[in-house]
């Protein structure tokens, strides 16, 4: 037969569920562990064990130990417990042995404080043995690649211009003061009705004197000038001027007109650019104007004096070539045609250029054939729309150079150099090799590309058949 369950009993079985420094090995009330001793491989846990029972604890400790003799001497009776005779406990032990559970709970939550403040710190683990190294967490820090580290560069302050960053924070008299290059008299005028934009330019004043090739003085003698028109960021389709001679006071009085529609002229910007002309060198870039045109009435119209600021443009462009190309590998024939050309280098300074093209089949390093078109007077975007014939059988294509060269006509001495391209198998370019490589991918179609002008220096320093021709 099972005795009944004393409350002394009750009691520490309460300690054991709500007590939470009971030892989880032995079940015993032990607030430090030492019952149980750790072997050398277990981990030892430094903290968060309190160095010393909380007095709250204490309290409960001692209160419990006088209530359970208090309960043993008063509570408990002397005689001997009578059993049911089924042999199970009475209901009014039950109710009287879950009564005193519960009254003792309460009690012990009453003296419990509601919310202790415990500073808990890192829990370190470490293998017990002589020397204990605590394990920190990492930092995790982040790898930069190469493309991270690139994209942390600005490239505006390495550019030529990063030093006039601070040029639309000084006025017209300051900038004129500070690079002495020279005014710019201009105006606009959109027109809603046709749905284009004129741009009159007026003329131009205290332009400094050209520099000698040498750049160690000034020449005595007066500059060329012209004006470049574009509208940004679209420089290939550009206006140019007329060259003044020999004067630093140009009146030019021309107007141009882009066809442009009004939303979009507004997001454009008008570049104004004064060149120098050079007939026996390359044409150097005075100063520039920038107005971008949403800060402009374009309906109203206006025009204004602009002060010239340094370009990081030190020579203008020679020009470009529209050129189409077409193999017919059955007949081993090499079709080229010369469509037209835009914006060439002037060479003329009286009546713009008078240029042709000249083509030149070279086979390895070895001249083979040389034509050339008809000459076009007082322009610098002539339209030519001629076509030439080579004969080249398919084995030999692939060491084939054409060289297009295109020069301004003299009556009087030698003819003028604008520029000139390679394509091929030794061509001056990235985009001429695009042109020859599309070429030879379909045959028996034609195909058209523009094509950038390059300097005689630069087409024979990486092409070697621009250095077989003239």
């Amino acid at each position: 037969m099972l005795e009944p369950l004393n409350e002394g009993f009750l009691s520490r079985i309460s300690d054991v569920l709500l007590c939470g420094w009971t030892c989880q090995h032995c079940c015993q009330r032990c607030y430090e562990s030492s019952c149980c001793q750790s072997s050398e491989d277990e981990v030892e846990i430094l903290g968060p064990f309190p160095a010393q029972t909380p007095p709250w604890l204490m309290a409960s400790r001692s209160n419990d130990k006088d209530g359970d003799s208090v309960h043993t001497a008063s509570d408990v009776p002397l005689t001997p417990r009578t059993n049911s005779p089924d042999g199970r406990r009475s209901s009014s032990d039950t109710s009287k042995s879950t009564y005193s559970l519960t009254r003792r709970i309460s009690s012990l939550d009453s003296r419990r404080p509601s919310s202790p403040l415990i500073d808990i710190k890192p829990i370190e683990f470490g293998v017990l043995s002589a020397k204990k190294e605590p394990i920190q967490p990492s930092v995790l820090r982040r790898t930069y690649t190469p493309d991270d580290y690139f994209r942390k560069f600005e490239p505006r302050l390495y550019s030529l211009d990063s030093n006039l960053d601070d040029v639309d924070s000084l006025t017209d008299e300051e900038i004129m003061s500070k690079y002495q290059l020279g005014m710019l008299h201009f105006s606009t005028q959109y027109d809603l009705l046709h749905n284009h934009l004129t741009v009159r330019v007026i003329e131009a004043r205290d332009l400094p004197p050209p520099i000698s090739h040498d750049g160690s003085r000034q020449d005595m003698a007066h500059s060329n000038p012209y004006v470049k028109i574009c509208l940004l960021p679209d420089q290939k389709n550009s206006k140019q001027t007329g060259v003044k001679r020999k004067t630093q006071k140009p009146v030019f009085e021309e107007r141009y007109t882009f066809e442009i529609p009004f939303l979009e002229a507004q997001r454009r910007t008008l570049l104004l650019t004064v060149v120098d002309f050079d007939k026996f060198s390359r044409h150097c870039v005075i100063g520039k104007v920038a107005v971008p045109l949403c800060e402009v009435d374009l309906v109203k119209g206006g025009h204004w004096w602009k002060a010239l600021i340094p370009s990081s443009q030190n020579e203008v462009e020679l020009g470009e070539l529209l050129l189409s190309l077409n193999y017919l590998p059955s007949a081993g024939r090499l079709n080229v045609d010369i469509i037209r050309a835009k914006q060439l280098l002037q060479t003329d300074v009286s009546q713009g250029s008078d240029p042709f093209v000249k083509i030149q089949l070279v086979h390895g390093l070895k001249l083979v054939k040389t034509k050339k078109t008809s000459f076009l007077r007082g322009t610098i975007d002539p339209f030519y729309n001629e076509s030439f014939s080579f004969k080249v059988p398919q084995e030999e294509l692939e060491n084939a150079s054409l060289v297009f060269t295109v020069f301004g006509h003299n009556m009087k001495s030698s003819n003028d150099f604008i520029g000139r391209i390679v394509i091929g198998q030794y061509s001056s370019g990235p985009s001429e090799s695009n042109h020859w490589r599309r070429m030879l991918n379909t045959h028996r179609t034609a195909v058209e590309q523009w094509h950038s002008l390059r300097s005689r220096a630069e087409c024979d320093r990486v092409s070697p058949a621009s250095l077989e021709v003239t």
